[in-house]
């Protein structure tokens, strides 16, 4: 029997990296695409790592030689600083992989979109709610997501996923949880927020299965797909909780301004993936934090704050 073969954009980034870890525990064939090689944290065995520009479409043409059952598409410029090359990545990055594989008969395409091409709409957020997106980064996500929409009658079995705040092991620190673990374990005083924000966090295991339900899954195809807790946390509470765990360290709330375009609450309505994927998260985020900050402390030498 052939194994199945799968692309993972992105694999050297959070979730692609977990991605190739879960499609290599099922014996699939399993191909990562990034532009430069991962970090060492991030290496593993058995991966066929290829290297290419999705923003520029003669870097990938080479992908027209391989045969994949499924592509996943998590690349992007994740600094998201540079405007130009945000909309490129995201945007004209997807419109090229379309173009790569617009004929080569995928059974799926999966696009990760973001909770940020909602922009400041009220939660809970529904995919019939196309979006306002209001950063550089929503506004790519979200143009990527309404070229796909505008190819439903070419038979392009793609199906758009939007994660919201996802979290866990390997997650760099620029990130919000892993700065404030971090921070905590290293038993420093950091500047934060009010922190009066409401977030819905996933724990990334939930995120991977419910990228594994979009495959094969024509129930999808065509769709935009909400994942995520279904419920929001304040971020004061979270950094409560984490630092009840770690027993150290302070943060300094107030210290940092809102951004003007940052929602005060943001989760998701979950329904459609529960109806179309069959899935619904199993890890809380008392459970998942857990998880995530043992990581950090195994690995509390390496982390950058």
């Amino acid at each position: 029997m052939l194994k199945k073969k799968i692309l993972i954009v992105g694999g050297t980034g959070f979730f692609g990296f977990h991605l190739l870890k879960f499609f290599l525990k099922l014996n699939w064939s399993v191909f990562s695409l990034s532009k430069s090689r991962p970090n060492y944290l991030r290496v593993l065995k058995n991966i066929k790592y290829l290297h290419g520009d999705i923003s520029k479409k003669d870097s990938i043409k080479f992908l027209k030689d391989y045969n994949f059952n499924y592509i996943v598409n998590c690349g992007g410029y994740v600094d998201h600083v540079s405007k130009i090359e945000t909309l490129k990545t995201h945007f004209i990055g997807c419109k090229n992989l379309y173009q790569i594989f617009a004929d080569k008969k995928i059974q799926t395409f999966v696009q990760i979109g973001s909770s940020s091409e909602y922009g400041k709409m009220k939660s809970p957020l529904r995919e019939t709610q196309l979006g306002k997106a209001k950063t550089i980064y929503g506004k790519s996500k979200l143009r990527a997501s309404k070229f796909l929409l505008s190819l439903k009658n070419r038979n392009f079995p793609f199906v758009i996923i939007r994660p919201f705040l996802l979290y866990g092991p390997f997650q760099d620190n620029n990130r919000f949880l892993p700065f404030v673990i971090s921070s905590l374990i290293a038993n420093k005083k950091f500047a934060c927020s009010d922190c009066t924000q409401y977030r819905d966090f996933l724990y990334i295991d939930d995120a991977v299965k419910a990228i594994k339900a979009c495959l094969g899954n024509k129930k999808v195809y065509g769709k935009i797909v909400n994942i995520g807790l279904g419920k929001s946390l304040q971020l004061r509470k979270a950094i409560n909780i984490i630092q009840k765990k770690i027993k150290k360290g302070k943060p300094d709330f107030g210290k940092v301004a809102l951004r003007p375009d940052e929602p005060e609450v943001i989760f998701p309505d979950i329904k459609r993936a529960k109806k179309y994927l069959n899935w619904k998260p199993k890890i809380n985020f008392k459970q998942g934090i857990v998880k995530t900050i043992n990581y950090f402390k195994k690995n509390s030498h390496i982390a950058k704050i």
